[in-house]
């Protein structure tokens, strides 16, 4: 209100200076410009490995990810689902328990968290689903974390994949039936990724479990 307000007063400008609408224009694209997205990194039994991730593209789903890390609903979680030159599906906290057979079918208690882009809060529900976004045209591509579903829409909750190679008919804007939106990319680490998927499985679950120490989130 106070800035909308400044900006209704008839202000004298130096010759060759922006007008008020100009200059507050620059400064929030100045700010936009310095805010980087936040980086998470990922402390597993394997090793480490660090990602982007787009808040400034997805804010919802990448808000959902954020709290979730930040809360250590993550926090020994075990990845249940790994294939060679596919994916490593992760978040399913069923799979605390490495042999569970209910691993890959849980997801977080419906509840609420914060929007960190637009300051509101949005919703889990329907066993700790949230709304689809997508928005974003961001390719399942190599290092990228994508949002796992059940197939149907607005299925997406904790459970996520990182592509280790394209698969790009993940796409939500693809012509197929898959709709995974993209939430974040590695940006250090990709080795750890890649031999987490080739480690051996017994019904792509690895023989020997591969554990979530933490996910610690920096720059919100």
């Amino acid at each position: 209100m106070a800035a909308s307000m400044l900006l209704r007063r008839a202000v004298p400008l130096a010759r060759g200076s922006p007008s008020p609408h100009m200059a507050f224009a620059l400064q929030m694209r100045s700010f936009a410009a310095a805010a980087a997205n936040p980086k998470a990194t990922f402390d597993t039994t394997m090793g480490k490995f660090t990602a982007e991730i787009y808040l400034d593209r997805v804010p919802i789903t990448a808000s959902n990810f954020i709290d979730l890390a930040k809360t250590g609903f993550y926090d020994g979680v075990h990845f249940h689902r790994v294939i060679p030159g596919f994916m490593n599906q992760f978040g399913c906290p069923h799979a605390k328990d490495p042999k569970s057979r209910r691993a890959g079918t849980g997801g977080p208690s419906d509840g609420s968290f914060v929007n960190l882009k637009t300051g509101e809060k949005e919703s889990r529900s329907n066993g700790g689903n949230i709304k689809d976004e997508l928005i974003s045209k961001d390719t399942n591509e190599p290092g990228s974390l994508s949002m796992a579903n059940t197939g149907r829409p607005n299925t997406g909750g904790s459970q996520f994949f990182i592509n280790v190679v394209h698969n790009d008919f993940l796409d939500w804007f693809s012509p197929g039936q898959s709709k995974h939106p993209v939430f974040g990319k590695v940006t250090d680490g990709m080795d750890v990724c890649v031999a987490i998927s080739k480690v051996p499985t017994s019904s792509d679950c690895p023989k020997t479990p591969i554990m979530m120490k933490s996910i610690t989130i920096e720059g919100v």
